[in-house]
């Protein structure tokens, strides 16, 4: 059954879908949808977990955020959803009172938008993939964590180790990758907010890095890696892209509902 739903956010208009089966459950999913993607997701992809995660049980609304999709208002990006993630888990407990547990998901920005919201608005656990670190959401130069992967790889490849030998390498590009490559990363304002925010939530937590992704390598080299929170997965899809990485975060969802 998929029902869509409108409902207030301050004056504006928010339009949300929920996905359910015929015996309404007490646990459901809330799908948080990154920078300015609509509620089916990139490719349908938000459509197609919500239409598998029903399969296997659990309840899911997803829904557009102010000025994005068929929501009214002007977007106030991710770091300033908090009205529009309470609106919908609220709309989602009114349309379904039988539901007694509600886990988000959101993946890039809407994941840091959870690290920075959750504790405040009464979710009771938070899955967050690939979270966004910095305060724009402009895409920036690979972290240095990435940019000493390439190298590595570059000086395992004799071809690339012939070119530096034969002068088909720009030396003065090359000491300057080299010097981003071994400096610290960068840290901003908003990852000290998420982290102190992220440490009042009391609910599970699971925080999903695809190991191939620029997003996620940024993540880490800001974070803590011993943070036992985190679960690993080795793709380069920042939406777990392919049947394999769809699984095992089909996986993790249903896991962190039970």
């Amino acid at each position: 059954m998929r029902r869509h739903l409108t409902f207030p956010c301050g004056p504006d208009t928010l339009v949300g879908t929920l996905d359910m089966d015929e015996a309404t459950g007490s646990t459901g999913v809330l799908l948080v949808s990154g920078g300015r993607e609509v509620r089916a997701g990139s490719w349908g992809g938000q459509a197609q977990i919500a239409a598998r995660l029903v399969a296997a049980g659990v309840l899911v609304l997803r829904y557009d955020r102010r000025g994005v999709g068929e929501s009214e208002g002007a977007d106030p990006g991710f770091q300033h959803t908090r009205e529009d993630i309470a609106a919908a888990l609220a709309v989602f407990r009114a349309a379904v009172p039988t539901l007694r547990r509600v886990v988000a998901f959101g993946n890039c920005d809407a994941a840091a938008a959870l690290m920075l919201h959750a504790a405040d608005i009464g979710l009771d656990g938070l899955v967050l993939a690939n979270p966004w670190t910095l305060e724009t959401e402009d895409a920036v130069a690979a972290p240095p964590t990435a940019l000493r992967q390439r190298y590595f790889s570059k000086l395992g490849k004799p071809r690339e180790v012939l070119r530096l030998l034969t002068g088909g390498v720009n030396l003065i590009k090359l000491a300057r990758g080299l010097r981003q490559a071994v400096a610290p990363a960068p840290k901003s304002s908003m990852v000290y907010q998420m982290a102190a925010s992220l440490a009042r939530f009391t609910g599970p937590v699971m925080i999903l890095l695809a190991t191939g992704d620029r997003t996620a390598q940024m993540f880490e080299a800001v974070w803590p890696k011993d943070d036992p929170r985190i679960q690993r997965h080795a793709s380069n899809g920042h939406s777990f892209a392919g049947e394999e990485a769809q699984n095992w975060l089909l996986e993790r969802l249903i896991e962190a509902t039970r």
